[in-house]
Order: C-alpha cells, then structure tokens, then sequence
C-alpha cells in the first residue's frame, strides 16, 4: 500500500508503490477513487485518477488491485449507458441520485438477471479460444454468444442444460491439460489491449449510411475509418447522430468524448424513441451510449474511447458488423495535453505531447473486418468513425493532421457550406476515401456495373463548376458559352438536389443505395440529352423552363412506394422532351 504525496487535478503522485505496475488499477485515498498508473519511477507511482479529486489529502491510501483497467464484457451491455470506466449511469442513478457519488462501485452488468441459454456444445467436444458454447438471446434484435476466453482450449468435461442462469453461473468446465477451467458468459479484457484475431481481411464491402454524399462520392468500408472534422456548427454531431442511426452495422457504440452535456442528451433522448429500419424495435436494442461529456472527470476521456472500442471488438468476435462512433477525439487529446503538462513532460506541436499521433493510430488500427478466434472462423468488422473539433475550423492543427495520417476516409465538414444551409456541409473538393476502388466491385455487382463510371462522371462535373466560378465571378455567366452555362445548371442539380440532404425528413433522411444511384442517373441523363439539345440548335433558356427541372428537385421526397414509377416516367420525360 502507498501513500499520497502530490495531488495536481486529475493527477495524483504516491510513494511506497514498489512492485505495482504501469497500466495498472489502483483505488486511491479513503474514497477508493478509481485511478490508473501511467508512470513508475523506483517507488513512486504517477496515477490519473478518473473521478474528482477534490478533498483527496497527501498521505491518504493508495491500494493496488494487481489488475489492468479492465471491461466486464457479457450478456447485458447492449441498450446500458456507461461512463467512461464501464459504470452503468442509469443504476448508478437509482442508488445515488442524479449527481454520482465518488468511489461507487456498480458491476456494468446486471448480476440478478438470469438470461436463457441454449447450448451448442456437448461434452467430450474439443473446444479453443473463440469457440461458441452457446447463445444467449440479449436483446429482441441481438443473440449474445457465449465464447470460451482466450487462453483456453481442451476438451469438455461438463455443460449446462438449457435454461435460464445468471451471467456469472457456471456453464461449462473445460479441462486444459491439469487443469479445469470454468467458463461462465462473462469475461474480463484489459481495454488497452486489442482483442486477437487470426486473420485481418481486406475493406472490400461498403458500410452503407444511407447519406448520399457519403456512399456515392467517399464510401467507407466495413472495418474502416474515417474522420469528420469541422469547425463548431458545421454538423460533425448531427452526421454523428446520422450514422449511428441508419449505417448498416449491427452493433452501434456511441461514445460522447468531451462534448457539451446537451449534445449526449440529445442522444440519449433520441436513440430510444428510434425506429431500427430493419427490426422496427428500438435502436437502443442494438447500441451502447458511453457518456463522458464536458463537465466530467478529463482523465475519463482517453479511457472512454478505448472502452468503446473494447466493446465493439467483443461483438465483432461473434462475427457482428460494429460500429464505434467518437465525438471527439479532439477533445481526447486536449485530455491527454493536460495530463502530460501536470506530468511536466516535454510538450509538442501546440502544446500536445509528442506521444499523440502514436496514440491516435493505436486507437485508430483497432478497426478491421476480420476473421475472429475460433475453428468456425467468424468474420466480423469494427469500424470507426472519429469527429475532430479542430479550433476555429483550422484542419493543420496536430490532431487533425495526425488524424488524417492514419485514417483513409476524409469527410471535410466545410464551414462556408454550413452557413449557406448545404448539410450535410461536407465538402465535395476537399474530401476523399481511399476505399472507393476497393468497395467500388462489390458496389457494381450488387447495384449497377456503372456504379463507378457514374460517380466519376459526376464528379468531374463538380470539379469543372469548381474551375469555372472564377471566370464566373469576374465576367458573370451570361459570358460563358451555353455547354459551360449548363454544365453549372447540372451541378447546381447535384449540389442542391442530390448532395444537399435533410436529416429531419422522413423520405429524405436515409437514402438506399438503388435509389442513390437513379437519383443520380436521372440528371446525368438530363445532362446528356440536353448537350446534344444544344448542339443540334435548342437554346438553354428553352431547356432551362422545362417542368423537368422542377421534378428533379423534388425526387428527393418521393415515398418509397412511388419512386421507381416516378424516375421511370422522369427519365422518359426527358428522353421525350430533348430528344
């Protein structure tokens, strides 16, 4: 047992700490604060407590418990809301009170409730790591999958009968060599430590969000990761909130970082009340909400996204498409920045320590589509989607740019885009993904083989507009000649009738991937058959006043039900009317 000699904020130094370890978790003072070694030098211990220290005193205790900070992963964490270190708000409620009290200890997990458990094993079967005993059905949308631990392989010497048991009862006992192992649904898994896989596979299949500007023009793969940074109201949480709710995982893991209380509020309100689009329960069904917002511990931050992350790759271990969604990293790294300066490490670019781009590609490397532990050989995924809050919208500062190193997908969140109401304001010009020719085969075989070429086709589209404003600017676009004049019609078309989409409608707020690209097709095939229009004699005024361009900008409205009908009749209208 130590003592404490130092308290600077959230960090607290103690002596008499000889034979504990880096990483490991301590309880400190007469509290039991939560605390976490991050330096050793001889006997003294630097430790960054994840709770307020206020009214910690030197020479109060400090324990070691011998463990790394650690997850408690089992039936249960799916529709919880935790905070940073696992505690489950929502029961830390109900025994406290609305303001947490420090030093509570709550299992993240419902010790009381007995879950149904359907065995798939027998005895004498020779199981290893990552093999599924049985399933548990842990929401009415998600079967939880009892796995043996790592570590653990042999034969089975005994296994429960169906029935309903409570998370910590024995189910099985493995004997491994002289020993017998019991397994129980629960395991323990240090969150700095990435959970093993046998093989990491290519990003080869689209993660579909249903926004348009994303899944047309920067696609991310499953087992990517990508970064949306933006200045302050350009709309990183509102695409946050997008993702989470209409991506094609299975598994979402929201985790607030350092942002404002009532954006985690909207969250917390809104994702309960949702509908998923594929069960038509709720979205909490299949969702973790990981709170650690502004006015809590900083200290927390770094350990929520690594808590997050830790979760996701338990479920992607069952072989489930996850998704973690953190806002924001930036927020992280201001955490990590203060931790370091009361350390008095030597700082770095702007005052971050020079560990931060190692630390952002340590978290950032954890997303893949992989083949999980286990002779099944599960593939599951966990991609991960960072806002970055860069101040005042300047994207050289060091999080960003180290951000950008790392990940392959760049949604620039522009902020002139956002004052003029272009949402989402990602911008066109400066945005990219580095998956687009490996997700653009599948997108081509499952959708249309012209996926790819139309894409590109209007992309140019937008680039040439982009050339053309200067002239545009100094000579106005009455001097340009008519094929340029509706070469700027034609973007207008894609930058406000289908780039520009509209989170809050119910048509428009998720958008498939057929009907993405019909949309699309509709004005490239306007702007076709209006070019040959013009060189065959017609003038852009006469193509300009067609009641075609007025459908196409409400095609994004269309209901479900009418739309093929409707872009069919668009589609021979235009055919009819421009020959």
């Amino acid at each position: 047992m130590g003592k404490i000699i130092r308290i600077a904020g959230s960090l607290v130094e103690a002596d008499g700490m000889r034979g504990t370890k880096i990483y490991e978790l301590v309880k400190v003072g007469k509290e039991q604060l939560l605390g976490e070694i991050i330096r050793l030098n001889r006997d003294s211990a630097s430790i960054q407590v994840y709770e307020e220290t206020d009214g910690l005193s030197p020479g109060e205790p400090v324990t070691g418990t011998g463990q790394p900070l650690s997850v408690e992963l089992g039936p249960g964490i799916l529709t919880s809301i935790y905070d940073g270190v696992q505690r489950p708000l929502e029961i830390i409620q109900k025994e406290t009170g609305h303001f947490m009290a420090r030093g509570v200890t709550v299992s993240p997990i419902d010790k009381k409730k007995k879950w149904d458990f359907k065995p798939l094993i027998k005895k004498g079967d020779a199981v290893e790591a990552g093999d599924i005993i049985g399933e548990i059905p842990e929401t009415k949308i998600i079967t939880n999958k009892v796995m043996i631990p790592y570590g653990i392989s042999g034969k089975v010497e005994w296994v429960a009968k169906a029935g309903k048991y409570t998370s910590d009862e024995l189910l099985c006992k493995v004997k491994s060599g002289s020993k017998v192992e019991k397994v129980t649904a629960t395991q323990m898994w240090p969150i700095r430590k990435p959970r093993p896989t046998i093989e990491k596979l290519a990003p080869e299949i689209p993660m579909v969000t249903g926004q348009r500007i994303l899944d047309m023009f920067f696609p991310l793969a499953k087992g990517g990761a990508a970064a949306i940074p933006g200045g302050f109201g350009t709309g990183k949480t509102v695409t946050q909130h997008q993702l989470a709710k209409w991506c094609d995982a299975d598994i979402i893991i929201y985790v607030g970082c350092g942002e404002r209380g009532n954006e985690m509020c909207d969250v917390l309100r809104e994702f309960p009340a949702l509908k998923d689009p594929k069960s038509g329960e709720s979205l909490m069904e299949r969702s973790v909400l990981i709170a650690n917002t502004s006015n809590m511990p900083v200290a927390a931050r770094e350990a929520s996204v690594y808590t997050g992350i830790t979760l996701a790759e338990y479920y992607r271990d069952m072989g489930y498409d996850t998704s973690v969604m953190a806002d924001s990293t930036s927020r992280w790294a201001e955490a990590m920045r203060e931790i370091s300066s009361r350390l008095e490490e030597m700082p770095g670019e702007e005052g971050y320590p020079a560990h931060l781009a190692s630390r952002l590609a340590e978290f950032y490397e954890r997303a893949g589509r992989v083949i999980s532990l286990g002779k099944e050989g599960r593939t599951g995924s966990v991609s991960i989607i960072g806002a970055v809050s860069p101040p005042g919208g300047d994207f050289s500062e060091p999080v960003t740019q180290n951000t950008l190193k790392i990940t392959r997908v760049f949604w620039a969140l522009d902020t002139t885009l956002a004052d003029r109401r272009h949402f989402p304001a990602i911008n066109w010009l400066t945005s990219y993904s580095l998956y687009s020719d490996q997700v653009s085969p599948w997108l081509e075989k499952e959708i249309n083989k012209d996926w790819t070429k139309t894409r590109v086709e209007a992309m140019v589209i937008l680039q040439k507009e982009s050339e053309l404003k200067e002239i545009v600017q100094l000579v106005g676009p009455d001097a340009l000649p008519e094929k340029e004049r509706l070469l700027l019609e034609i973007s207008r078309m894609i930058r406000e009738d289908f780039l520009q989409q509209n989170a809050f409608h119910d048509v428009d707020t998720f958008c498939p991937l057929p009907r993405q690209y019909k949309m699309l097709k509709v004005i490239l095939t306007l702007h076709e058959k209006a070019a040959l229009a013009l060189s065959k004699g017609m003038p852009l005024t006469d193509i300009t006043k067609l009641e075609i361009i007025d459908k196409i900008a409400r095609m994004k409205e269309i209901p479900k039900k009418d739309f093929e009908k409707r872009i069919d009749d668009m589609i021979k209208e235009i055919t009819s009317k421009l020959g």
